[in-house]
């Protein structure tokens, strides 16, 4: 099942597992799009290690540096999204709660800046 998350971003419905202690997990498939998008975070590293080594001035390796961070930032708060959705509707289903795990989303962005 394909859903959107904002902006049309297209994600892939996650398949709930149970893993060998019998605790559920995800299994989790991650859109093209979203590797698109962390393959061009890894070009943007490659940049600036370019730009060192080139010896540029540091607030072009900073503002580089900062625009990587803010790819990573989009991408983390991405896939928290997905994986945030999928997991409410599958507690939904099962009449659990789902403000615990609005709850961890938040605290894994947190803990991610």
């Amino acid at each position: 099942m394909l859903s959107y998350l904002p902006y049309n971003i297209p994600i892939l419905v996650f398949v709930s597992v149970r893993s060998r202690k019998g605790e559920e997990e995800m299994d989790y498939n991650y859109s093209d799009e979203l590797k698109a998008r962390l393959k061009r975070i890894e070009g943007q590293v490659r940049g600036v290690l370019r730009l060192m080594d080139e010896g540029k001035p540091c607030k072009d390796v900073v503002s580089q540096l900062s625009a990587v961070r803010n790819a990573s930032d989009r991408a983390i708060a991405q896939i928290v999204a997905e994986n945030l959705q999928q997991c409410i509707l599958d507690e939904q289903q099962t009449g659990g709660d789902t403000g615990k795990l609005v709850k961890q989303a938040v605290e894994l962005l947190v803990k991610s800046r």
